[in-house]
């Protein structure tokens, strides 16, 4: 095959696999689709599954440990005596089980566990905070989207009033400042447009980061979502109790505390003796006495069973130092546990004073915009009618901006606190 068509076939695989890749991919993403392909396929999180992998693994260890072992042996020596050189052969089977040992395997098996179990909850933690990332990203690139559908209406209206006043400074109904007026403020609307057009392309590049797609994924959001201002749903005190009951930080913040005081429980339990039993099956076969080799075998055969006590002594201050350690480590999980207990009660009431002023916010934002909205109407149609000024119809109109920039803010602002609120007592976001 020729190097040309070598690259050939492999340009082909390279463009067929990442053709696969994307036909896995949606076409238009949805709040849902967003994230649950986070949850799959976000590196941290997927980090954070192997190491709760290692931890399952570290359990099959640790309750493997109290079962007996088997071991063989062979072994074959020459040794060279004045006699002549003599050449031995040996085999056999040994095997050992610990008895007792202080609770340590028992306690070990159970602090493997207690580890699983922190793992995983930190999968969920991680799982909790891309799903609020996610949720900020994809509600901001709606606001922007809102925000541009109402930014085109009024430079429809714009551009169709000064198609109207060249017209009339064609016959002399209007001064050539009144025409540069709108014309500038044209121009004007077009420069807010591109601007958040321009945000909104910020917007889905930050949600495609947070996805982790390449940059060249094509990537759109579902234009059937929309966004409604629902009242929380507890109080706060009701809120704080069922964050601290589910939340997966405080889980596993007390599962901590378990692991430490197991821990210490361990390193208490070397202080006692080990009691093993062990047992081992030899035989062997000299050349020294030449004769039937299955008879040397069998004369050879002998078994070995005993118990073995092991008793500490004097170990260097080993035990005791790790008894101190593992009692300070207790006392650092507690002193945790309370800080992510402060920590979450405090974000549970931001989130509940948030919910509150952006709800007044968007509600006194709704009516100013409804009034601005039908003055902004009125004015035009003067304005088209001759019977208003351009001054007052530009300052209608900035006040109309103002109070659309106001709203649409208002209103993405209380629908994400409200679900960032209401997620914290355990309600999923999905839409």
């Amino acid at each position: 095959m020729s190097r040309y068509l070598q690259y050939t076939v492999i340009l082909a695989l390279l463009i067929a696999a990442c053709t696969a890749r994307a036909q896995d991919l949606p076409q238009v993403w949805d709040l849902k689709a967003c994230i649950d392909y986070a949850k799959e396929k976000n590196i941290n999180i997927n980090t954070l599954k192997l190491d709760a992998q290692t931890a399952g693994q570290n359990l099959i260890a640790s309750k493997a440990a109290v079962l007996p072992n088997l071991n063989g042996n062979v072994s074959q020596a020459i040794t060279n005596y004045k006699s002549g050189l003599q050449n031995t052969s040996g085999f056999g089977l040994s095997s050992d089980i610990t008895l007792y040992n202080g609770s340590y395997l028992k306690n070990d098996i159970k602090a493997k566990t207690l580890s699983l179990q922190t793992a995983n909850l930190s999968v969920e933690a991680a799982k909790n905070d891309i799903t609020i990332s996610i949720t900020q990203a994809y509600l901001n690139i709606l606001l922007a989207r809102e925000n541009i559908t109402y930014l085109k209406d009024l430079l429809s209206t714009s551009e169709a009033q000064v198609k109207q006043a060249e017209q009339q400074f064609k016959v002399g109904t209007i001064a050539k400042k009144d025409l540069l007026q709108l014309q500038a403020t044209y121009a004007n609307d077009k420069y807010t447009l591109v601007t958040a057009e321009n945000t909104l392309q910020q917007n889905v590049l930050t949600l495609k980061q947070l996805l982790q797609l390449p940059t060249a994924t094509a990537f759109d959001i579902s234009t059937t979502d929309t966004v409604t201002v629902a009242p929380a749903l507890d109080n706060l005190a009701t809120a704080q109790d069922k964050a601290l009951r589910t939340r997966p930080e405080i889980k596993s913040s007390e599962l901590n505390i378990q692991l430490q005081n197991t821990e210490l429980a361990k390193a208490k339990s070397t202080l006692r003796p080990t009691l093993s039993l062990g047992g081992s099956l030899n035989t062997g076969y000299n050349n020294n006495n030449p004769g039937n080799y299955g008879y040397q075998l069998n004369n050879s055969f002998y078994q070995n069973l005993g118990l073995t006590l092991s008793i500490p002594i004097f170990d260097r201050k080993v035990t005791k130092t790790n008894v101190a350690k593992a009692n300070i480590g207790i006392e650092q999980a507690r002193l945790a546990l309370q800080d992510t207990k402060t920590t979450l009660t405090q974000n549970v009431e931001r989130a509940y004073i948030n919910v509150q002023n952006a709800n007044s916010q968007y509600a006194a934002a709704k009516e100013q915009f409804n009034y601005t909205s039908e003055a902004l109407r009125i004015s035009n149609a003067a304005l088209k009618e001759g019977t208003n000024n351009i001054v007052e119809n530009l300052q209608q109109k900035n006040l109309y901006v103002q109070a659309l920039q106001s709203f649409v803010q208002a209103k993405y602002t209380a629908s994400l606190y409200t679900r960032i609120y209401n997620f914290y007592t355990g309600i999923p976001i999905n839409n």
